[in-house]
């Protein structure tokens, strides 16, 4: 039995060790090739990747951040609860040595001692042990969809942090060409105002949108740092690991298509939502607490076998034990229970209605988006023909290079809006599948699951 035990082993944590592992993690490593190649279905011929969808990205994280691990420490925390409820008491063994002090008064050739062994088999009632092991599986059951859960926050901050670095690259670049346009405007109005052909407060005017541009790209240049290490951050990886990383932005760069009709997809949301099914777990294992409770009103059973050596005499006894509930019958824990029942109904009522509330707001919210994103396009497209039919009569010489420039400087402007309008349509499309907690395209629920290990 002792061979059998368990023994502890120590494993400390060192902080310098952690951070060193933190900041030795990279797109290079072997193991995570090995990740991706079991969950993508496909060989990488060239590592590390020469580019880097949302897709693969999505898996990068799974794979290295640290809310992951510990959602699926906590299902093996769960998962051990179940074997702890499905555990048999165990019997006891007494021994009880007994010593007679007149046994000088003894008959001869009799032995003073009378040692006694009692053993003590305990027999549980009422489907204790089952209604026990039944609340631990609902909740490693609520622990295993709750990786589902923070599977889907990582994939939808991975997202936001792509569509925020896409925003402010896109920003900086249309900020540039928007600054050289105003440069050129207002080196031609400060021309016209050394011939007086202008007066200093449209020279003025011209400066300002000049020196508003410059700001505002000084402003980009900061959103696309921020950005980048939100990418990393929420890929679980240092910063340094995607500075030279090629990105892929496909699937952000154009308005998302329009989403299933809204019955379809709240139908969609209620019943697969992973923290929907959670609570549902969550108040099967409360009622099986409430189980578990009522049963406790029946006693358990002890068997109480017993041997005696009396003197010479073997002395054998054959007892049973049980507790008498007269005084409670363990009413309070059924009741805690029963509260703690309705609770768990209350939560999940909570979370059902908090669903649908946020479904229809995301759904409202996209299509609006979406109605601004199509306005925008058509507008920078007639910019567009301004602009190229500007350009014809530049050539032709019939405007001046600075009419061109304020021509392009407006095509900039819109172009802006039309990014802005673009981000809002993605966000909003992602506001949408945050709601559904999944795609709106098919996803595979296995590779979130998988365990794996770095080291």
């Amino acid at each position: 039995m002792l061979a059998g035990c368990a023994r502890f082993q120590s494993q400390p944590l060192s902080p310098d060790k952690t951070a060193a592992d933190m900041e030795s993690r990279s797109l290079a490593d072997p193991a995570l090739k090995t990740f991706l190649e079991q969950n993508l279905h496909r060989q990488f011929t060239n590592w590390p990747a020469a580019s880097w969808d949302f897709d693969t990205l999505t898996l990068v994280a799974f794979y290295y951040h640290p809310d992951l691990a510990v959602a699926r420490a906590q299902w093996s925390v769960a998962n051990a609860g179940v074997k702890t409820a499905g555990g048999v008491p165990n019997p006891t063994l007494s021994l009880t040595p007994g010593y007679n002090i007149n046994h000088i008064n003894a008959a001869p050739g009799l032995s003073p001692w009378f040692p006694a062994v009692n053993f003590d088999l305990p027999v549980e009632t009422a489907g204790k042990r089952r209604h026990r092991i039944t609340t631990a599986e609902r909740l490693s059951q609520s622990a295993r969809l709750n990786i589902v859960t923070v599977a889907w926050q990582v994939r939808s901050r991975l997202r936001r942090s792509l569509l925020d670095l896409y925003a402010a690259r896109e920003a900086e670049s249309l900020l540039q060409q928007q600054a050289a346009a105003a440069a050129e405007v207002a080196q031609s109005m400060d021309s016209q105002l050394a011939a007086g052909e202008v007066s200093p407060f449209e020279a003025t005017q011209a400066r300002i949108v000049l020196d508003n541009s410059r700001l505002a790209l000084f402003d980009a240049e900061r959103q696309r740092g921020e950005a980048h290490a939100q990418v990393a951050s929420a890929l679980g990886l240092p910063t340094n690991a995607i500075d030279d990383t090629a990105l892929s932005f496909t699937g952000l760069t154009q308005p998302p298509a329009g989403p299933p009709p809204a019955p379809e997809l709240r139908r969609q949301t209620l019943l697969n939502r992973a923290d929907i099914l959670g609570a549902l777990a969550d108040y099967a294992a409360a009622e099986s607490t409430l189980q578990l409770e009522i049963a406790k009103q029946y006693p358990d059973v002890h068997f109480n076998p017993g041997y005696q050596f009396d003197q010479g005499d073997s002395k054998w006894s054959l007892g049973i034990t049980f507790e008498l509930p007269v005084l409670n019958q363990n009413q309070g824990p059924i009741a805690e229970a029963k509260a703690k029942r309705n609770e768990a109904a209350a939560r999940f009522n909570a979370l059902q209605a908090g669903v649908v509330g946020e479904l229809d707001l995301a759904i409202a919210g996209y299509h609006a988006a979406l109605a601004k994103a199509e306005t925008s396009d058509a507008m920078l497209a007639n910019l567009k023909k301004q602009e190229q039919v500007t350009r014809a009569r530049l050539e032709a010489g019939d405007i001046s290079r600075p009419e061109l420039a304020t021509v392009q400087l407006e095509l900039s402007q819109s172009a802006l809006a039309r990014l802005d309008a673009l981000v809002k349509a993605q966000q909003s499309f992602g506001a949408l599948e945050d709601a559904l907690q999944r795609p709106i395209e098919a996803m595979n629920p296995t590779v979130i699951e998988q365990d794996h290990s770095r080291r």
